[in-house]
C-alpha cells in the first residue's frame, strides 16, 4: 500500500465488491502494521464522501476558505437532519 511508502496522509476508501461488500477490502486497509498510518472510512459511497469532507478538513487547516464552505456545510446538514427529524414526529 502506498501508505507504506509516503509520510504524506493517506486515506483509504474500501470498495464495495460483490463477493464479501466490501469487507475483504475493508480488511487490507485496517490492518496495516504499527507504523504505518491510514485514515480507513467507510465502505463504499459513504465513504467516499467522507474521505472528500476529511481530505477538506486537512486542507482547511491552512486555508479559511476551505473551513468556511465546510463550517456552512456542516450548518446545512444540520438543517437537513433537523427537517428529516421532524418529518418523523
Amino acid at each position: 500500500m502506498v501508505a507504506a511508502k509516503t509520510t504524506l496522509p493517506v486515506i483509504g476508501v474500501p470498495v464495495k465488491s460483490r463477493a464479501l461488500s466490501g469487507v475483504d477490502s475493508l480488511y487490507s486497509i485496517v490492518q496495516m502494521p504499527g507504523g504505518v498510518p491510514v485514515a480507513t472510512m467507510a465502505i463504499g459511497e459513504a465513504g467516499a464522501t467522507n474521505a472528500a469532507l476529511f481530505a477538506l478538513r486537512l486542507l482547511s487547516v491552512e486555508d479559511q476558505a476551505i473551513a468556511t464552505a465546510l463550517a456552512d456545510f456542516a450548518e446545512g446538514q444540520g438543517k437537513i437532519a433537523e427537517e428529516s427529524s421532524n418529518e418523523l414526529i
